[in-house]
Parts: C-alpha cells; sequence; structure tokens
C-alpha cells in the first residue's frame, strides 16, 4: 500500500483520485491548496504527491520547491486544465517527475504513478545497482578490467617510454584519442603540448595551412602570418586522427616531417624543425589502403612502428560497468547531478546491446540519461529505444538442461511464468501455486528484476495476497 497526498482546489476531481486510489488500496489525503498541503507535514508520509497548478493563493508551480523540501521522499505528478509549454518546462525543472493534464486520463495517471512508485518499494531499493564516484577518478583516464584492455595498458606504459611514432587502430567511438592522451602524459614531456588534427575535418587547401602553417601573401587571402600545427606542438605530441583521409601531397609531406623532423610552411622558403612526436589513428585498415593505392606505403611503415589496436566495446562488455562508473562521474560533474543509481535491468540491456557506436554511444546514452532523470536512478525508458529493444537473456549455465541444478531450474520457470503474465505477482502466483510473500522472497533470491513497465507490487494485488 502507498500512500497518496492530492492538492487540488476542484473538489469533484479530489474526491476521483481519492476513491481510485481506494479502490487500488492505497491511502490517499486531500488538500485544497498548496498551505493545507503542506501543513499536512507530519502528519502525513505521502509517497506521492499529486500537485494541481493553477490554485488559490500560491501555485502549485511556485508552491513545488516547498513540497520537494517538505516531503523529500516522495514523488510529484503535477495536473493542469492549463497546459503549456513553459508551465511543465517550470515543473519539470523545479523537480516534478510527471506533468498530466485534466482531464485526466486514468490509464495516464496510473502510469505515472506505476513508474513514480517503481523504485519506492525497499526490496526494489536494494536490487539497484549503486555507481559512487571514486576517489581520484581522472576524467581523461581509460578504465577496463578485461585481458584485452589490460595488454592495451602495457603497450601504452612500453610505447611512452620511447618516441617511436605510434598508430592507433580501432573502430570509431572506441577511445583511440585517449591512448594517445595517455601516452602523451606517460611520456617524456607530460608537460609539453598535445596538439590534435582531425585529417577529415578540412579540404587539403585548408589542411595543409593548418599542419604546416603559411606564410604571409601565401595564398588568395593569407593576409598574415599562420603558425601550422606542428610548430605549436614542438616540444610534445601530434596528433593525426582519421590519417588514412590524407591525400598524396600531404603525406608526402608528412612522411618528410616523421623521418626528418623538419617541414616547409606555405610560400616559406626556409624549413622549420620540430621535435613533436607523432601519434595517428585511423579506423580503417591501413594495410588495404596502401594495397589499393590511397596511401603510401613508406609512410605506413614510417607511422605503425608501434601498433596499439583498440577493441569494440561488444568485444569487451566486462568492462562496462567500470565505464559506466567513469563515465557517470565525469556527466554528473559537468551536469552538476547527483545520478549514481541504475536499474539492474538497464545493465542487462547494456550486455546484451552490440553498441556500433562503443564507448562514445556508451557516453552519449548516460549523458542523455542523466539530463532527463527526474531522480537519481537510470531506468529504461531513459535510454535509447533500441538499446532496451534487445533484452538480455537469462543467463544459463552452458550445461545441457539434463545436468542443470534444481535452482537453475526454478529461477527460469519463475522468471519465464513472470514475463508471460506481464509481471502480475497475483497471476503469477496462481500459476506457480504459491503465496505472494514467497514469490517476493524467490525474486529477490533470483536476483530477478522487472521490466520498466512492469506494474509496482502493491498495485496487481490478487487472491494470494498476503
Amino acid at each position: 500500500m502507498s500512500t497518496f497526498l492530492i492538492v487540488d482546489d476542484d473538489l469533484a476531481s479530489c474526491r476521483t483520485l481519492r476513491l481510485h486510489f481506494r479502490a487500488q488500496g492505497h491511502d490517499a489525503h486531500i488538500a485544497h491548496n498548496a498551505a493545507e498541503g503542506l501543513a499536512a507535514r507530519g502528519k502525513v508520509i505521502p509517497d506521492v504527491i499529486i500537485l494541481d497548478v493553477r490554485m488559490p493563493g500560491q501555485s502549485g508551480l511556485d508552491a513545488l520547491p516547498d513540497f520537494k523540501q517538505a516531503f523529500p521522499g516522495a514523488h510529484v505528478l503535477i495536473i493542469t486544465a492549463f497546459h503549456d509549454m513553459e508551465s511543465t518546462i517550470q515543473a519539470m525543472q523545479r523537480g516534478a517527475d510527471d506533468y498530466i493534464q485534466k482531464p485526466i486520463d486514468l490509464d495516464e495517471l496510473d502510469a505515472a504513478v506505476a513508474k513514480a512508485l517503481r523504485y519506492a518499494h525497499s526490496e526494489v531499493q536494494d536490487a539497484l545497482v549503486a555507481f559512487p564516484e571514486f576517489p581520484g577518478n581522472n576524467p581523461g583516464s581509460m578504465v577496463g578490467r578485461s585481458r584485452i584492455m589490460k595488454e592495451v595498458f602495457k603497450t601504452i606504459g612500453l610505447a611512452a617510454s620511447s618516441s617511436a611514432t605510434v598508430l592507433i587502430t580501432g573502430e570509431s567511438g572506441t577511445g583511440k584519442e585517449l591512448v594517445a592522451r595517455a601516452i602523451h602524459r606517460a611520456g617524456a614531456n607530460p608537460s609539453g603540448p598535445f596538439v590534435a588534427v582531425n585529417c577529415a575535418a578540412l579540404v587539403e587547401t585548408l589542411l595543409e595551412s593548418d599542419m604546416f602553417g603559411h606564410e604571409k601573401g601565401a595564398f588568395t587571402g593569407a593576409v598574415v602570418r599562420h603558425t601550422g600545427k606542428f610548430a605549436l606542438a614542438n616540444h610534445g605530441t601530434m596528433f593525426l586522427d582519421e590519417v588514412s583521409e590524407l591525400s598524396h601531397g600531404i603525406q608526402a609531406k608528412l612522411l618528410r616531417v616523421v623521418q626528418e623532423k623538419e617541414f616547409l610552411p606555405l610560400g616559406a622558403k626556409e624549413l622549420q624543425a620540430t621535435d613533436a612526436r607523432v601519434i595517428a589513428a585511423t579506423n580503417v585498415d591501413l594495410a588495404n589502403c596502401v594495397r589499393d593505392g590511397s596511401f603510401r606505403e613508406d609512410l605506413y611503415y614510417r607511422l605503425q612502428v608501434i601498433n596499439i589496436h583498440l577493441p569494440p566495446l561488444r568485444d569487451r562488455k566486462e568492462d562496462i560497468p567500470d565505464l559506466v562508473q567513469a563515465l557517470l562521474a565525469r556527466i554528473n560533474r559537468e551536469m552538476r547531478r547527483r545520478v549514481w543509481r541504475i536499474d539492474p535491468h538497464v545493465l542487462r540491456c547494456f550486455e546484451a546491446y552490440d553498441w556500433p557506436g562503443n564507448v562514445r554511444e556508451l557516453e552519449n546514452a548516460l549523458m542523455k540519461a542523466v539530463a532527463l532523470c527526474p531522480a537519481d536512478v537510470i531506468t529504461c525508458d531513459l535510454l535509447p529505444e533500441q538499446m532496451c529493444s534487445v533484452s538480455a537473456p537469462l543467463r544459463k549455465s552452458d550445461k545441457p538442461e539434463t545436468q542443470w541444478r534444481l535452482r537453475d531450474v526454478e529461477k527460469v520457470h519463475i522468471l519465464r511464468v513472470l514475463e508471460s503474465t506481464g509481471w502480475h505477482r497475483g497471476r503469477a502466483c496462481e500459476i506457480l501455486g504459491i503465496s505472494r510473500p514467497r514469490l517476493r522472497r524467490m525474486i529477490k533470491e533470483f536476483e530477478l528484476v522487472p521490466p520498466p513497465d512492469a506494474p509496482p507490487d502493491d498495485i496487481d494485488l490478487g487472491a494470494n495476497a498476503p
């Protein structure tokens, strides 16, 4: 049973909502203005507050922060007959969990209530996964406990101790620039400049000027002398991302820089020297580019003195919890939020998803979830649809079913029954022939977590209720 506080000056609406919630087995209290609702503090401990916007005296929007402070554990649902964008924005910014227009659609209200109550019960709270910020987290650090990432970390350590050129390969979004920065920080000149160039971002003429610089009057529009990135990277690191996109002309100039540590700015007559360490990255197979003639073979071998390959996220899913923790720490700092908990069903979706966009896609998904999260728990409804459309299978033993333990069989069967009933505990109890308290114990014992659209345990009370 949950407790509701309905704050609305519409008497008919109050009576209707009270009858509706009481019919579901909940306790409902009524107040007809903000002051009366706030006066209930100490007398009523609501799980959900239904708050109208336009009332005599203080409006619901103005009183919303006061209700959040007076009832810190309650979820607030705003209702109004005057639905407009500005009010919606204000309500969500001030801490409302949802915004519902009058006349109230009871199905919509029940869905909002179910969503608000889903994480209010102790057994569900215990199942949530917390990702607190760990001390000393470096926003630019790489994380991973998988064997393949440990090998990457070892190679970074060895590569950083020399000045050899490094070629970093891997799919887009795997974190190639992070590797380059890690090599720079662990190298001989960590205080020197780290200069990054996206070789695919500019047309050839602008890219050549950007990389090597130009003299005044070198071409139309060159009204001042421009210092190139290689000059700026002197005593530091030059990172060339998407190096496969370079034209043959710039490849030839780059080869000279790598071999001779010198370059010629556009329009200049004298060579300039640089000791910048060159680190290149690509998401394509440069060996194939050499074979089809689009990339110089001599430059290819000069760049890949040391090769570091970053695996796609789908090949190191055991790193997802560490990545989530590190990314959440940075996102929370940047957005000034404190969203540290995640529904275990979200993690199962993460494990089942193939991550075509790799770590960058995971970062974007978490950033969206934190930005739209009304509380401190990331749930599946905050994720992109394609991530939740893949349901992670229940982990089973690799043994054939005839060799399963009884516990494994029970776990699989209970989950199948729950899924077949849409997680309606009453109907599941009838099928399984067990009491609701026993079903609760088994759900907790087997660590079964309901999907986002499952009804809360106290809403579908049936014949087997305690």
